[in-house]
């Protein structure tokens, strides 16, 4: 296992079971959640500890056509600050367009225009951190036609361009496997994994033949068996586990947790 560990994205609702939790080597947190200048008092708890604490931001909108807000940017460096963060993330997506806010993460067209635009996009908020910035893959419904680029190809050059590191989530391969017919093992395979900064798992559930991602459901063995493939082409630097809703009890956590490694040591 690399240098995070196996770690547990904080939530408010989670405060008290992340800070008692055996083997929670590292914490995430939602970068819009959290100011800099009054962290929770959980978080500074943590830090304490010396658990890494790393932002993970929502909002930026790296592949919208407009710039990145530079209020939203100034936050996330500022955070990065405070929590002595190694590195902060955001999305390979855009969530808002024209003034209007989208409520969710939007996949950005696989076009050369759009690579150009999404590159830029990070550049400009790379200036502005002191930390390296990953970027995410995520769950879609949808793909826009016309694409030039394969996923792989695409976020091997956008890391190749800019230098960001990548964050893999292989419960987001999995939804996009089941719900967009991809190949999420292929897609392994073309991934540049040597930028690979680290790795989310989380559980969903199918509904009238479609699969939510929804943060709110035990990890599927089919998601393990995808972070094994993932363990068995290089060593993750670190691997956390999400959960936004329907919180379980600390065993159940727990449980999840040493499954997760499990299935590292089988990769």
């Amino acid at each position: 296992m690399g240098a995070l560990g196996v770690g547990l994205g904080w939530r408010p609702e989670l405060d008290l079971t992340v800070e008692r939790l055996p083997g929670v080597d590292f914490v995430e947190v939602v970068a819009e959640n959290v100011r800099p200048d009054r962290l929770p008092e959980s978080l500074a708890v943590l830090r304490e500890r010396g658990t890494p604490v790393l932002p993970h931001a929502v909002s930026l909108s790296l592949g919208g056509a407009e710039p990145p807000d530079p209020a939203r940017v100034r936050h996330l460096a500022e955070l990065a600050e405070a929590l002595d963060a190694p590195l902060v993330s955001d999305h390979v997506c855009f969530v808002r367009a024209g003034g209007l806010d989208s409520g969710h993460l939007l996949p950005v067209p696989r076009t050369r225009e759009a690579l150009d635009v999404l590159v830029a996009n990070v550049r400009a908020v790379q200036e502005a951190l002191s930390v390296p910035l990953a970027l995410e893959n995520i769950a879609a419904l949808l793909e826009w036609p016309d694409a030039e680029l394969t996923e792989g190809q695409f976020l091997a050059e956008l890391t190749g361009r800019t230098g960001c590191l990548l964050l893999v989530d292989v419960a987001n391969l999995y939804a996009n496997a089941r719900n967009l017919g991809t190949d999420p093992v292929a897609l392994l395979d073309e991934l540049p994994l040597e930028r690979l900064a680290y790795t989310h798992i989380a559980g969903g559930v199918e509904h009238d033949g479609v699969y939510h991602d929804t943060h709110a459901h035990p990890v599927r063995p089919e998601v393990l068996a995808l972070l094994t493939e993932l363990a068995a082409r290089t060593d993750p630097p670190g691997v956390l586990l999400e959960r936004d809703d329907d919180f379980p009890a600390d065993s159940e956590l727990a449980a999840e947790l040493a499954a997760i490694r499990a299935a590292l040591g089988t990769g």
